[in-house]
């Protein structure tokens, strides 16, 4: 694996093997200790993080490696400096590059012109991490991601379109609940599901979040409004009425199953605090296994 831009572009086989890493590196971290000696990781953000950030820098120690923070006040990257430029000077001075930003483009540009792999952190179209820390997440609560249904409520975002890509390759059933207007991209759809029929992972995108849960392995949601997004707080406010994952709707999923979010959370919009805080709730979970997949992705392409 060079670099990790979506998870469309890893194979069925790269994807259980970055589980089964991340596990073992999770298992016995001494193992992987000295792993990254010497290496170095530059981290773009342009999108401030908690848990991208920590998790990275905190990984990259835990191999014996460094990171070197980069926000948009750090670096010329569009301020008068091409992607390509910054891509090629940084390629000359770190082993590696992580960017969280805005444009997917962004991250394709600039692993079209590094000389070192690329990892995305989260750009507004796909949140590649997150998802495969997610599956490390759901292999550990239910013993396995293929074959289980994962149910998806609200905005058909970035965390929702790497969920489609996960499916896939994971053989997950993933189940995509959003208001009309602010359903999942359909090309992303459509290759997620070409992708689904090496697993047989069942991926679709509807509007009922009550169908959408029903006998569903694992409930998932995310903001209603991200960052970026602020401006339509309110209208989205509105638009997502009916779509809260709360007891109610918890309870027409599989009686073992779990909820997720990606982080941070808005108690009282997208999710209820008895959700979130009872004890179906896997969110702490899910954001500590960030960090042992990151250090599985890294080893992946550093080593």
């Amino acid at each position: 694996m060079r670099h990790l831009l979506t998870i469309h572009d890893l194979t069925v086989a790269q994807t259980a093997e970055l589980l089964d890493l991340a596990a073992d590196v999770k298992a016995h971290p001494i193992r992987y200790a000295d792993s990254l000696t010497g290496k170095t990781l530059a981290m773009i953000f342009q999108k401030p993080s908690t848990r991208t950030r920590v998790s990275f820098e905190v990984g990259m120690f835990q191999l014996g490696g460094s990171a070197l923070f980069l926000s948009s006040n750090d670096i010329q990257l569009h301020r008068g400096e091409t992607i390509s430029d910054t891509a090629k000077v940084l390629s000359r001075y770190v082993d590696a590059i992580m960017i969280r930003t805005y444009a997917h483009q962004d991250v394709v540009d600039l692993a079209r012109f590094a000389s070192v792999p690329v990892i995305n952190g989260l750009d507004d179209l796909v949140h590649p991490c997150q998802i495969l820390s997610d599956l490390l997440t759901i292999r550990e609560h239910l013993g396995g991601p293929a074959g289980r249904r994962i149910a998806y409520i609200g905005d058909g975002n970035n965390v929702a379109h790497s969920l489609l890509y996960g499916g896939a390759k994971a053989g997950c059933h993933v189940t995509i609940a959003s208001p009309p207007a602010y359903q999942v991209d359909p090309d992303v759809l459509a290759a997620a599901q070409a992708d689904a029929a090496e697993t047989g992972a069942k991926l679709q995108s509807l509007t009922d979040p009550l169908q959408a849960v029903r006998d569903a392995d694992v409930v998932y949601t995310d903001v209603w409004a991200s960052m970026g997004q602020e401006a339509q707080h309110t209208e989205r406010l509105k638009a997502f009425g009916g779509f809260q994952v709360d007891a109610k709707l918890m309870s027409a999923a599989n009686s073992r199953a779990i909820f997720m979010h990606c982080l941070p959370a808005h108690r009282g919009e997208e999710v209820s605090a008895e959700v979130i805080d009872g004890p179906q709730s896997v969110v702490f979970d899910q954001a500590e296994n960030r960090m042992h997949m990151q250090k599985a992705i890294l080893i992946k392409a550093l080593t």
